[in-house]
């Protein structure tokens, strides 16, 4: 029977999208959980290394959480029942049931303890090469050349003169999964050898002769002669192998490499868009590593011919047609050593600059424009800080300006397509860029902080954490509050810290979710209080107040009521609030993005009595300028909900007083005669409560007249 279970423990074969094995595998693990109690310790003795060795395996090693589970159940069985699993104890608290659960802290903690056992090292690593590098599932072969990366310092001789050898002929074979995995575990176990050696003062040759260094620059010349898919692990294989610092300075492969980077970072054809962001990642991973490798001389510098073929050629990619082209040459030059950087820094970010522009032809290149603000920090942050600097090396006072233009330029980018709010990756990218940038010059050259600048910058992250979008707002809480209490030191010129401060408490910085609209309002509103930040509050919650997600809705509707009670009796910050809401909507005038619920958010305001401080004086000029902009605002439009909102808020004017009335009555009757059913349908059903609601309106001998028609006609 143990043969056959043996063989059960790690069954797996994949039909069509998914795997048959897991049923087998877990059944054998109870057939093994049965053994401990049929049978006496003598009687398993001549198995208990393969069973032990299975279970741990299976335990280990299993893509299901159900079967690593039933392996070690049994294996904890055993253990208490017969006692003789090698090392038994220790292994069952490292790996048991709950601990097992995460399959990520299998592979890459726990297998690594245990093998620290030399009954399990072997059968676990030829585990791996035997079964795990050609699964048939991606995640588990990344994984586990992950894990023989962790493994190697256990047994760093058979992974030199057994494991690597076996490994090199499968890299170049024919079968796609194996071949994957396999130049994958080459590139890792590689790695983990080249860096014993360097740990013990031993040469690289001590692990890897020439035949197996022969056998790694094959796998390059394979790859370039086959389809495109294999370019993904063999980015993988140059990166490893330069931070290997393999003998290969001067050698031609090292241009092979570098062009498979560069057809790797232009997205050749790819089953999907995610395979295509893996491999750019990849590839930008591995052209750092290459350069910092070998296109460094002994004088730290750069070679002035390839630099300038390599930046005048990644610049020149950063205007192509092509969006995703775009994205990798633009992460590939923020990723590009400080070396290669010197001397071409205004090339670079006036070419990334470039990027983040929208035009008539790229407005819907949102990753493409997130992709350059990012790299421009990293470029930032590569090069470093010094004020009277040349601009052409370091971000100085020359060239300041324009990285915060180019930074800030990201912030108003709300650009929609079929996706949704695309311009939302943007934002985000512009606001991690901008706390990286503020961050960076605060510890190095803090005068080139300027007060307009963070005053700037902190509005704009007021404005954003007021927003509707749950993910953008949190991260925009998290950066300003970030921002507030740095104190390395701290950020100069906020606006209003010691009130910040009490509204963001230190010890709060941590635990206030973000994300949940409950939290989030209540704090934010606060800041309409402080007359730096009304402005850009005010309009972050009109699209929150006036959105259409429930929640979101009603918290900061909520808590937008709440300030406006505390400042009902206060005329000086009512007059302040209305003039700043009234300025909101001029400068967004015909903006739908605003405008729309800035409509909705005045309903809700009027209707709750918001504005009652200004409604007995006669004609007054909140009103009055109100009245215009949405009759402005809505002048031939046929934008259903816009025309919907605006009747509410005329309905809502008619309670001012003065000659506003006739204008608003006028108004709500052009409506009554609007060419959409909806429109005249839904002004009649208003107007009636609004005559209901505000008797003194009209005469009330015309009144009842009046209501009869709104009534009973069939708009």
């Amino acid at each position: 029977v143990v043969p056959v279970i043996l063989k059960a423990l790690t069954y797996d074969e994949k039909r069509g999208a998914c795997s048959v094995g897991s049923n087998v595998r877990d059944a054998a693990c109870y057939v093994c959980w049965a053994f401990a109690r049929a049978y006496d310790p003598a009687e398993l003795i001549p198995f208990i290394n393969q069973i032990s060795s299975a279970l741990v395996i299976a335990a280990v090693f299993d893509r299901d959480v159900n079967c690593r589970r039933a392996a070690s159940a049994a294996f904890q069985e055993n253990v208490g029942r017969q006692g003789t699993f090698p090392h038994g104890i220790e292994i069952l608290t490292a790996a048991d049931y709950f601990a097992v659960g995460n399959r990520v802290n299998c592979y890459l903690t726990i297998s690594v303890y245990i093998a620290g056992f030399p009954e399990y090292t072997q059968s676990m690593i030829d585990h791996l090469i035997n079964m795990k590098i050609m699964h048939w599932d991606c995640v588990i072969r990344e994984l586990s050349t992950k894990a023989l990366h962790n493994l190697t310092p256990q047994a760093p001789e058979y992974m030199a003169n057994v494991v690597l050898p076996r490994l090199l002929p499968l890299s170049v074979g024919t079968d796609l999964h194996t071949r994957h995995g396999a130049i994958l575990a080459c590139a890792e176990i590689t790695h983990a050898l080249c860096k014993l050696a360097e740990e013990n003062n031993r040469p690289i040759a001590y692990y890897i002769n020439e035949k197996s260094l022969e056998g790694l620059k094959q796998i390059h010349q394979e790859v370039c002669s086959n389809y495109p898919i294999y370019f993904l692990p063999v980015c993988t294989l140059i990166e490893k192998l330069s931070l290997s610092k393999m003998p290969f300075r001067g050698d031609p492969i090292i241009g092979g490499w570098q062009w498979l980077i560069n057809d790797s970072l232009r997205s050749l054809p790819l089953v999907s868009s995610t395979a295509r962001q893996h491999v750019k990642e990849s590839a930008v991973s591995a052209l750092a590593a290459l350069c910092n490798e070998y296109y460094i001389n002994e004088k730290g510098e750069a070679d002035p011919a390839l630099q300038d073929e390599l930046v005048t050629q990644y610049v020149s990619e950063l205007q192509n047609t092509e969006e995703m082209i775009r994205c990798g040459f633009s992460r590939a030059l923020g990723a590009l050593p400080r070396f290669l950087l010197k001397g071409r820094l205004q090339q670079i970010l006036e070419g990334l600059r470039e990027v983040t522009l929208i035009s008539s032809g790229n407005v819907s290149f949102a990753e493409s424009r997130r992709d350059a603000l990012i790299a421009i920090a990293k470029v930032c942050q590569t090069v470093g800080v010094k004020g009277e600097g040349s601009p052409e090396e370091y971000v100085c006072k020359d060239n300041i300006a324009q990285i915060y233009a180019t930074l800030l330029g990201g912030v108003n980018d709300y650009t929609t397509d079929s996706r949704g709010d695309v311009g939302g990756w943007v934002r985000e990218a512009a606001m991690t860029s901008l706390m990286e940038v503020m961050l960076l010059l605060v510890q190095n050259e803090a005068e080139l902080l300027s007060a307009n600048v963070c005053k700037e910058v902190m509005c704009w992250l007021a404005q954003q954490s007021a927003e509707k979008i749950d993910k953008f707002r949190a991260h925009a809480g998290s950066v300003f509050l970030t921002l507030l209490h740095f104190d390395q030191p701290p950020i100069p010129h906020i606006p209003h810290r010691e009130e910040l401060e009490r509204i963001f408490p230190r010890s709060e910085k941590e635990t206030v979710n973000w994300n949940a609209a409950s939290e989030a309002f209540p704090r934010i509103t606060q800041l309409l209080a402080l007359p730096v930040y009304q402005y850009y509050v005010l309009l972050g919650l009109t699209v929150s107040v006036g959105g259409l997600t429930e929640t979101t809705l009603r918290y900061s509707a909520q808590s937008l009521f709440d300030y406006m009670k505390k400042i009902k009796n206060d005329s000086c910050a009512m007059q302040s609030f209305c003039e700043t809401l009234l300025k909101v909507f001029e400068d967004n005038l015909r903006n739908d993005r605003v405008s729309v619920p800035l409509l909705t958010m005045l309903d809700q305001m009027l209707a709750n009595g918001c504005f009652d401080m200004f409604t007995t004086q006669e004609d007054h000029p909140f009103s009055v300028k109100l009245f215009t902009l949405c009759k402005e605002e809505i002048k031939r439009s046929k934008d259903i909900r816009k025309l919907r909102s605006s009747i509410g808020v005329f309905c809502g004017l008619i309670q001012f007083q003065g000659d506003m009335r006739e204008k608003v009555l006028f108004q709500l009757f052009l409506l009554l005669c609007h060419p959409f059913p909806i429109i005249r349908k839904t002004t009649a059903s208003q107007v009636y409560e609004m005559l209901i609601t505000y008797s003194d309106v009209a005469d009330p001998a015309v009144m009842d007249e009046a209501m009869t028609i709104l009534s009973d006609t069939n708009w």
